[in-house]
């Protein structure tokens, strides 16, 4: 903008004096020109320095307002439209960098949002390991699970659905399946394993089906403070935490076996939580929840059914998520406790650490633990190209998503992280299948409209129910910007 010169009345030639005004006395004054009398002797007396500040201001206000009036017209700020071609919304630099592939769209992606991010792939911060050696923070990379990092904050979503090949189809799926959660949350808060819907567990558990569906809400970005099913979540963490005692433990119902599926969902749960939203009232709870985790671990290095003892490698699984979820949320977890859990693994693990059994007596490999097994290797820092990781990634794609023969959404659920992580082709093989096949299935009409029937699955007709298989087949639709892929962020390639 071209700078404005203003001369005041202290300027230094001066009015000839046959120019000069003639005084007028005040009593031939109207009040108007009073007005504008003093104006002018406020103006001429007025240093130089004040009226170009003046005038540069009103022409900054009336600039911005033209540029704000072209930007609503031709920018369109009130309304996001979203390209149909994959690539023309991605503006990210980070999404173009050749570190991931992009995927084939075939719908456009939702335009749930019209807040575009700071930088939905930003680089993590990293965690400082405490001073004491035993009690040290691991040094495993984790990002920091902060809306900007891990895709849930508005705007970021879009730009993640289209990178990794999520579909306007996968995100109403996700929508109709929350509905459905929220239509089915009872009075107290929690939700239930055994109904009121339809085919519900043989057993009840408040907490693991609470927990369950609290995961399914944060991971599509809604928390106590923001999203439109705030309510439903404090409600649901307000009867949950009054559940969880001074050791960190959460009350558990149902069946012995029930009691460390459901600690190890709550504290994954309650660590999302608390990092999504850093609200203060809950780092204690989380960390005492952690702390019990690490406290109850056995002697193999993973978890079973009763505190400290025994192990296998499904409960297992789901305290290292727990225990990732913490590390993302920035609080403390000891590295011995991870070292354990690699040692672990080793135990279970056969073909040189390419396939995994259930447990350590139990020799037989199945692709369900595989697939469980090499998430967790991956959390704990093997990296992409480590010739077991590929080889066991290759055999869980010989075993795709399929409703009509083997259901299995509990194998699904790690598969569909371990591949994801992966990105590149073996995402794309996976997810062509999983995100046309998912939604598919699920029920569209009726009072059960948004869930999936667990009819047929594995587990969820034995033994879990409706609630859980719905909650596992949302994770999978969600995975497009749950969590960003391990190896984006992780240095070691």
């Amino acid at each position: 903008m071209m700078p404005v010169v203003v001369q005041g009345s202290n300027a230094a030639t001066p009015h000839p004096a046959s120019t000069q005004p003639v005084p007028l006395r005040r009593e031939q004054l109207s009040e108007e020109e009073e007005a504008e009398l003093a104006e002018k002797r406020l103006i001429r007396s007025a240093p130089p320095w004040l009226v170009s500040l003046v005038v540069h201001m009103v022409a900054l206000v009336v600039l911005g307002l033209v540029v704000l009036h072209s930007n609503f017209k031709q920018k369109g700020l009130l309304e996001v439209t979203y390209a149909e071609e994959l690539g023309i919304q991605l503006e990210d630099p980070d999404l173009h960098s050749g570190l991931l592939e992009l995927t084939d769209v075939q719908e456009s992606v939702l335009a749930v949002d019209n807040i575009a991010a700071e930088d939905p792939l930003a680089a993590p911060s990293m965690l400082t390991p405490l001073s004491d050696a035993t009690t040290a923070v691991t040094d495993i990379e984790a990002p920091t699970i902060g809306m900007a990092l891990d895709g849930r904050q508005k705007g970021s979503k879009e730009a993640l659905l289209a990178k990794y090949g999520g579909t306007a189809t996968t995100e109403e799926s996700v929508r109709l399946a929350l509905e459905w959660l929220k239509r089915n949350q009872r009075r107290d808060g929690f939700w239930s394993l055994t109904g009121p819907y339809r085919d519900g567990a043989t057993g009840e558990n408040r907490p693991a089906a609470t927990a369950m569906a609290l995961l399914a809400f944060q991971g599509a970005g809604h928390t106590h403070k923001e999203g439109a099913y705030r309510k439903e979540v404090e409600r649901a963490w307000t009867a949950l935490l009054d559940l969880q005692d001074r050791d960190g433990a959460f009350a558990s119902e149902g069946v012995y076996n029930h009691r460390l599926y459901s600690q190890a969902q709550c504290t994954i749960a309650l660590c999302e939580l608390y990092g999504m939203t850093k609200d203060p009232q809950y780092k204690k709870q989380a960390q005492l929840a952690v702390d019990y985790a690490v406290r109850i671990q056995s002697r193999q290095g993973g978890w079973r059914y009763t505190p400290g003892e025994d192990a296998d490698l499904s409960v297992t699984g789901w305290f290292v998520m727990a225990l990732q979820s913490a590390m993302m949320a920035g609080l403390e977890v000891p590295s011995p406790t991870l070292d354990r859990i690699s040692e672990y693994l080793d135990s279970v693990a056969s073909d040189n650490g390419t396939r995994y059994s259930y447990r350590r007596e139990e020799r037989g490999p199945t692709v369900v633990m595989t697939a469980e097994a090499l998430l967790c290797r991956q959390y704990l820092n093997w990296a992409r190209n480590d010739p077991r990781l590929v080889d066991g990634v290759e055999y869980i794609l010989q075993n795709p998503i399929d409703f009509d023969g083997d259901k299995n959404a509990y194998y699904w659920y790690y598969a569909t992280q371990v591949t994801h992580h992966m990105e590149g082709d073996y995402w794309k093989q996976w997810n062509k299948v999983m995100r046309e096949v998912v939604p598919k299935k699920q029920e569209k009409t009726g009072p059960e409209s948004g869930s999936w029937s667990p009819d047929g699955d594995r587990w969820g007709q034995t033994y879990a129910g409706r609630l859980y298989e719905t909650c596992m087949c949302v994770y999978m639709l969600e995975v497009y910007y749950r969590h960003l892929p391990i190896y984006k962020w992780r240095s070691t390639k």
